[in-house]
């Protein structure tokens, strides 16, 4: 049942996460406001090393989103000790940045391979159940929320009420992957088999019946990149009937208004895929990393980057959607650096992400 839309503050809605980690009820669906009405701002960040410093936190807290979504590898974990892997969580939770923006800011997100435990890790990696209580943990997640008994990460947020529903879906693209396939010592190659996954069939059954919820504005979240095809490394494209099956899924449920965020690549950029046969275009904005970059990887060849996007250096992301655009809602992609400016940036009418 859709309970009704209550507003409140940022400060409010903190407060209240708090207050269910600490174990209080949960938050009603549809009841996370935004701070305020005319715009919704939901950043994005990945791939940040814990012993790094990370002066990049006071410019996602200028930008006074009003969530913040970790995309993956928010620390460098690569361990199957649990020890060492809360360690390292509470390294990245003691950044004295970090824990200012935190306190003003709900926190959420799901994880890449390094946070999960190992590089390039799937459902081979033997520690999953035990560091899915230790990811959980770090966005203190409630004891009682289903997301401790189902097998991965994976979660669906919601902002905003009536005709201004932003639905945030955070896939979790290593609990349930199979192994991928090796091309030589360079990277992976593409794998037709139809029996590979990336999500797994419980996962896919809920992603579908997400995706057939009202919404306004779909953000779908996955670590790695979805629209990106020339290079060798981890992308939906080492499994194209997965990616074509994500495709027919938005399709078959008339999902209007998706957009992707994804991270891993340590280097930012903003992308456009009109070839998927989901009705309209589908953008991405991979945004990487916040404490390190790989500048020589924003020049690779992606025949779908928008011309001038490519960011190599320490950035994160910010959607925001303009409800009150004067020709009607507009979402903007942006790419910001550590002072906070805005280094690529793309804009898209919500009336042109429909079916």
């Amino acid at each position: 049942m859709r309970l009704p839309f209550a507003p409140f503050s940022r400060r409010e809605l903190v407060r209240r996460v708090g207050a269910v980690a600490a174990g209080a009820a949960a938050l009603p669906a549809f009841g996370r406001a935004f701070k305020d009405e005319g715009v919704g701002r939901f950043a994005f960040g990945s791939c940040a090393k814990e012993y790094l410093p990370q002066p990049i936190w006071d410019a996602v807290g200028a930008a006074r989103p009003d969530a913040f979504f970790f995309l993956g590898d928010a620390v460098y974990g690569d361990t199957t000790d649990m020890a060492v892997l809360r360690r390292k969580f509470a390294q990245l939770d003691a950044v004295a940045g970090f824990r200012r923006f935190r306190a003003e800011t709900p926190v959420f997100g799901t994880w890449d391979d390094h946070d999960f435990g190992g590089n390039d890790a799937g459902d081979d990696y033997p520690k999953r159940v035990e560091s899915q209580q230790v990811f959980l943990d770090f966005l203190r997640v409630p004891a009682a929320s289903p997301r401790r008994r189902q097998e991965g990460v994976y979660d669906a947020t919601w902002f905003g009420g009536a005709g201004r529903r932003v639905q945030v879906l955070l896939l979790d693209l290593r609990y349930h992957r199979d192994p991928l396939t090796r091309d030589g010592a360079n990277g992976y190659t593409p794998d037709d088999d139809p029996a590979k996954t990336f999500l797994g069939p419980a996962q896919w059954a809920w992603l579908r019946a997400q995706l057939a919820r009202p919404a306004e504005l779909r953000i779908i979240v996955s670590s790695i990149q979805m629209l990106s095809e020339e290079h060798v490394y981890e992308k939906w494209m080492n499994f194209p009937r997965e990616r074509e099956r994500l495709f027919d899924a938005i399709r078959a449920a008339s999902a209007a208004g998706c957009v992707f965020v994804s991270g891993d690549r340590h280097f930012g950029e903003l992308a456009r895929f009109d070839g998927s046969g989901v009705g309209y275009p589908l953008y991405e904005m991979t945004t990487s990393s916040l404490t390190h970059t790989n500048p020589a990887g924003a020049q690779e060849a992606n025949r779908h980057r928008l011309a001038g996007s490519g960011v190599g250096v320490n950035n994160f992301g910010l959607v925001s959607v303009d409800w009150q655009a004067s020709g009607g809602p507009a979402v903007a992609l942006e790419l910001r650096d550590v002072a906070g400016k805005a280094v690529a940036r793309a804009s898209v009418a919500l009336a042109d992400l429909q079916a």
